[in-house]
């Protein structure tokens, strides 16, 4: 534990739990409404504000946060309202999004070294600014999903009994995109625009295999998103490995281990028999 005795690796270790725990939450209603795909797109998008923001000398993250919101809305007003499959509108926005942030950039002067830090995530790079975005956003994100859990897992499993129930199903819909929207966006100087989405969905993965209430499926998807923050931050410090792909990868090996030990797997019963 020598590395903590560095102020970075305390901003990084803080930056991950609060990452961690963020997306393993947010994952939950990603997986239930069917939405990975959709979060892949809403990351990547993240390079159109972040381009936005250098070539005006914005905010990249605050420019990211606004492009990003705005082309989750769009995806979910174009496959409602045009009775377009939702995987379809986002192909759209993905390509169209990523091929406008690589024009801007190409049109900026200079030379930007944080943009690689926004690609691949530089999770020792994060600042005390940072943190206070994280921690702020992420309150506001997990307080949005607590006050309406219920209501948004009714959304997500029915949304038109849920209409017809008195839930206001299109508020809440696009008060969700909005909420994965920013968790995107306060990941994405952790993990990066291209590592982003793993967190939104491999912990809720983990939590369906392991377990068959929502409760459980949600302890599961949160000690996932930690272990893996601590554990790749640490592998990442240990073996000079890029922090953002460690991270995914940790998460992922947890996953494989839970499909591997599943009950849900027809071997695993066998051998308890």
């Amino acid at each position: 534990m020598d590395f903590l005795v560095y102020e970075f690796m305390q901003r990084a270790l803080v930056a991950g739990l609060l990452a961690g725990i963020i997306c393993a939450v947010v994952s939950l209603f990603v997986i239930v409404q069917r939405m990975a795909f959709a979060t892949v797109g809403i990351s990547h998008s993240a390079l159109g504000g972040i381009a936005i923001g250098v070539l005006g000398g914005l905010n990249p993250v605050l420019c990211a946060a606004f492009f990003c919101t705005l082309v989750a809305w769009g995806i979910g007003l174009v496959s409602k309202k045009g009775n377009l499959h939702e995987d379809t509108v986002i192909g759209v926005f993905f390509s169209t999004t990523m091929a406008l942030g690589v024009t801007l950039i190409s049109l900026a002067k200079g030379y930007y070294p944080e943009l690689f830090s926004y690609l691949f995530g530089n999770i020792l790079a994060v600042t005390s600014q940072d943190l206070s975005l994280l921690g702020i956003g992420g309150t506001i994100i997990l307080l949005f999903l607590g006050l309406f859990f219920k209501e948004l897992l009714f959304l997500c499993f029915d949304s038109d009994v849920a209409r017809v129930s008195g839930i206001p199903v299109t508020p809440l819909y696009f008060a969700l995109l909005t909420a994965i929207a920013l968790t995107v966006v306060i990941s994405v100087k952790i993990l990066g625009i291209v590592l982003a989405s793993a967190l939104l969905t491999i912990p809720a993965i983990t939590g369906l295999e392991l377990t068959r209430n929502f409760r459980g499926v949600l302890a599961v998807a949160i000690a996932t998103g930690v272990v893996s923050s601590l554990v790749g931050l640490w592998l990442s410090y240990a073996l000079n490995l890029p922090s953002g792909a460690t991270i995914v990868l940790c998460a992922a090996m947890i996953f494989f281990a839970s499909f591997v030990f599943s009950p849900r797997r027809k071997w695993v019963v066998r051998s308890k028999k």
